[in-house]
C-alpha cells in the first residue's frame, strides 16, 4: 500500500492508503475525500480532479502530458504546481505524497 495525505484549502487532513498501480483520483475517490469529483471518472476527459502537487513531491511526480495540460486549461486557479490527480499512477516511489485540493474545482 502507498500513503498519500490530501490537504483540503481549509487545512484539512485525509490520509490514505491505496495499492501500487491506482491512481491519487481512486484513492480520493475510495475514501470519500472532499474537493475531488472525479466527474469523468479517471479518463482524463475533465478537470475536477485537479490537485497541487505538494511542495518536494514535483520531480518526483513528475510533468503533465500535453493532453492533461489541455485539460488543465478548464481548471480554476491553475498553478505550476497543478496535475489532475487521475494522472498520478501511484507507485512506492510516491509514498507519502502530498497532494492539496483547490477550493473550487473547473
Amino acid at each position: 500500500m502507498v500513503a498519500i495525505t490530501f490537504i483540503e484549502f481549509n487545512g484539512t487532513r485525509h490520509d490514505v492508503e491505496v495499492a501500487e498501480g491506482a491512481t491519487a483520483m481512486e484513492a480520493a475517490v475510495r475514501n470519500g475525500v472532499p474537493g475531488i469529483t472525479a466527474e469523468c471518472g479517471g479518463a482524463c476527459a475533465c478537470a475536477t480532479c485537479h490537485v497541487y502537487v505538494g511542495e518536494g513531491w514535483q520531480d518526483k511526480v513528475g510533468e503533465p502530458s500535453e493532453m492533461e495540460e489541455g485539460m488543465l486549461d478548464f481548471a480554476t486557479d491553475v498553478r505550476p504546481s497543478s496535475r489532475l490527480s487521475c494522472q498520478i499512477r501511484m507507485t512506492e516511489a510516491l509514498n507519502g505524497l502530498v497532494l492539496h485540493t483547490p477550493e473550487f474545482q473547473g
